[in-house]
């Protein structure tokens, strides 16, 4: 049975992770901490409201027993200057995994991440967050698990974005899968989640990525096959 904690949760990603994670049997605890209420209420399911979501020196003993950390904390790099996002992106998720590995030093720290993620792009928003994951391999080399989804397509009606250059990109979805662009959805991606959580390294393994702690869509989309067939969600 696992524990976890979840950032992000009243955004499109950490919607459909927090949707996966209540429906998993497997799952026992869910702590959301963010700024906002997820509207959700189970009997698993605890909230904290944080002005500042990566300040956790309040809460003692509630981030203590956690098995995973689900981070899907995050927000567009469009206007925003490096500084802006280094702060939201880099420094926020270094804090928030400080304070928690420090509570839970076998804890797994999973960090929903993005397609062409690399500490070396000269893409602001991919540097950025590719020097983020490296951090957070430095800091917990067998229990840090990168996630690189390309486009999300929103399920269960949970709202997508709502630029033009996404909703067009959500009507070309099924062009895009042909293509064999990476596409994966919110579902596929909460299960996906949520069987690193659980399994770490051996999840990773039994999904056809023995060995992996960065996956890509197309590892994505396998772990979440790996769930269904298992009946693991």
């Amino acid at each position: 049975m696992t524990r976890v904690v979840l950032f992000g949760a009243t955004g499109m990603v950490g919607q459909g992770v927090l949707r996966e994670a209540l429906l998993d049997g497997n799952i026992t605890s869910i702590l959301s901490i963010g700024r906002r209420p997820s509207g959700k209420e189970d009997p698993k399911l605890s909230e904290v409201i944080l002005k500042d979501p990566s300040d956790l020196s309040s809460l003692g003993g509630q981030i203590t027993g956690i098995d995973a950390c689900l981070y899907c904390l995050g927000t567009s790099a469009m206007g925003m200057s490096e500084k802006e996002y280094t702060v939201i992106t880099k420094e926020m998720t270094l804090k928030v995994a400080d304070s928690l590995l420090s509570a839970n030093p076998a804890m797994r720290f999973l960090f929903v991440s993005g397609d062409r993620t690399d500490a070396r792009s000269r893409t602001m928003w991919a540097r950025v967050k590719g020097e983020t994951e490296n951090e957070l391999m430095a800091r917990s080399p067998a229990g840090a698990f990168m996630f690189r989804p390309g486009l999300i397509e929103p399920m269960h009606g949970i709202q997508g974005q709502r630029s033009l250059p996404y909703r067009a990109a959500y009507a070309a979805a099924p062009l895009l899968r042909c293509l064999r662009l990476p596409i994966t959805n919110t579902e596929a991606l909460g299960r996906a989640l949520l069987q690193i959580a659980k399994g770490g390294a051996a999840a990773a393994s039994a999904a056809g990525a023995a060995g992996k702690h960065i996956f890509d869509n197309a590892d994505i989309n396998r772990l979440a096959a790996s769930a269904a067939l298992t009946g693991a969600v």
